[in-house]
């Protein structure tokens, strides 16, 4: 034989090989595929001492499923707009009023934001004392009062807000994205205030159960605690308020 002789790998050498290379690659294409997905569910499924995610929901899908046979239950619907459209609005009113004139945390001037707000009771609240610049989100809509959105995902841009209000964070599956939404759509010093339920569980469509404020502080990490309060707020005991700090934030609503 020469010694330059030259040897070339034939064609189904050349695909065993391509064969054996791909087949030791799969289970590296399975943990960049999958692995992330599991982290990034295991990040937002936190669980405490003080606040635990109920179980049950097979996916993200199905926990949707479950809050829209709530909201788009119509004998349910019909009371909202009904009896309690009357019985409801004043309270919330109240709670406002409140919070403008002697806790100073709401302005007639403010954009206001009602995370959850079925069908616009407390849109209309706000409203009535003169926050006229004011909208409620849920995942069905209720024009004009109330436009569609997930509260794990809100369709508005950064620093949208000076105040947002919510009494459902008993139904984030996400209490951290939840959160983390209501401080990205904050204005700098803006003004998110919450009613929960410590002292005894909420309905049966709740995704977590609350059992201090504690959580609450440790999940909105932009933000400053200003206070807690007993409040009587339909089944929900407790009023907290966070203020926004720092610089507008600058990256943009995924």
């Amino acid at each position: 034989m020469h010694a330059d002789m030259q040897i070339t790998p034939t064609k189904p050498f050349i695909l065993r090989c391509f064969l054996i290379s791909l087949f030791l690659s799969l289970p590296f294409l399975f943990l960049y595929l999958f692995y992330p997905q599991q982290q990034q569910q295991q990040q937002h499924h936190i669980t405490t001492k003080d606040l635990r995610i109920r179980p049950g929901y097979s996916s993200y899908e199905s926990y949707i499923q479950r809050q829209l046979n709530k909201t788009l239950n119509p004998k349910l619907r019909k009371i909202w707009t009904t009896r309690d459209w009357d019985r409801k609005i004043p309270v919330f009113a109240r709670f406002f009023e409140d919070l403008k004139v002697n806790k100073k945390l709401l302005k007639n001037t403010s954009k206001a934001l009602c995370i959850g707000a079925r069908v616009g009771q407390e849109v209309e609240a706000l409203r009535r004392i003169g926050v006229v610049d004011s909208v409620g989100m849920d995942l069905v809509p209720y024009p004009p009062l109330v436009m569609k959105g997930d509260f794990h995902n809100q369709p508005f841009q950064n620093d949208t807000f000076d105040f947002e209000f919510s009494n459902v964070f008993d139904h984030a599956l996400y209490p951290q994205r939840f959160v983390s939404e209501i401080e990205r759509t904050l204005k700098p010093e803006g003004v998110c205030v919450l009613h929960v339920a410590l002292s005894r569980r909420a309905d049966k469509y709740s995704a977590n159960d609350l059992y201090s404020v504690q959580p609450l502080v440790e999940l909105f990490k932009r933000s400053a605690l200003v206070h807690v309060r007993s409040v009587d707020g339909f089944g929900l005991d407790t009023e907290v308020a966070f203020r926004k700090k720092g610089e507008p934030l600058r990256r943009h609503r995924l």
